[in-house]
């Protein structure tokens, strides 16, 4: 595994860590859809969370809107409507963003709710 894969699944970890710490229950890590990737899902209360985790180091810092595309927008939803279909659900679901940076000795972590709309 290539060192930028082992420092993703190393930021996965740390947004886990965040979310279980704030009260989030984690559903799935890694859900699979056709070309679709989603990092978590999450339940807040009655409210499923879909999660994309961004992981960067200090020196390489970009405007999420930059990273989230629309076409990853598109996929996310399309990943989402998957997995809700298949847990026969009727929930609400929000779109999130885990910023992880590395500095030399410690991680920040940015959550924003509602980064993105699916419609």
């Amino acid at each position: 595994m290539g060192d930028h894969n082992t420092f993703g699944k190393l930021g996965e970890q740390k947004a886990v860590d965040y979310l279980k710490a704030s009260g989030y229950d984690i559903v799935k890590r890694n859900y699979r859809y056709l070309k679709a990737e989603i990092d978590i899902i999450a339940r807040q209360g009655d409210i499923l969370v879909i999660i994309e985790v961004k992981s960067r180091t200090k020196g390489f810092l970009e405007d999420v809107s930059h990273v989230i595309t629309p076409k990853k927008v598109k996929l996310l939803t399309m990943a989402a409507n998957h997995f809700v279909e298949e847990m026969e659900a009727d929930v609400e679901v929000r779109f999130d963003i885990v910023t992880v940076i590395k500095h030399a000795d410690h991680f920040d972590i940015e959550h924003i709710e509602n980064a993105f709309y699916h419609f």
